[in-house]
């Protein structure tokens, strides 16, 4: 449902956010993911916001919900220039903290292939 702007998306919004720090690691992941997507419903830039929450989670502890939320991230990037800056931003902090962690290989991986996704949806030379 999210995958076109939708016009309902802050009346669920603080749920979907409150929602990335839920117990259950997948409705973590599955908040992660449709927070991705509502950001091109979010015409106020709420996602700026809420962003390093969302970052967050690709830090979870169960690794699985960290790929889901990094590999979703992208579509933030795609909804805007201020967007897309938070967004590389943050993952070049996260490449370069990353490197301690177990996988970091995969987060790196993840972190790239991210950053072609979002160069392929919005064409700047500059990701």
């Amino acid at each position: 449902m999210t995958c076109k702007p939708v016009d309902w998306a802050y009346d669920l919004w603080n749920e979907v956010v409150e929602n990335l720090s839920h117990k259950d690691n997948h409705n973590r992941a599955i908040a992660a993911q449709v927070l991705c997507n509502l950001a091109k419903s979010d015409p106020k830039g709420r996602i700026l916001k809420d962003f390093d929450t969302l970052l967050a989670v690709t830090r979870d502890a169960r690794f699985v919900t960290a790929r889901h939320c990094l590999q979703a991230l992208w579509k933030v990037g795609a909804a805007g220039k201020k967007q897309q800056k938070k967004l590389v931003d943050g993952l070049a902090g996260r490449f370069a903290e990353c490197v301690t962690e177990r996988n970091c290989t995969l987060i790196r991986y993840d972190i790239s292939q991210s950053l072609r996704n979002l160069y392929d949806a919005v064409k700047d030379e500059t990701v």
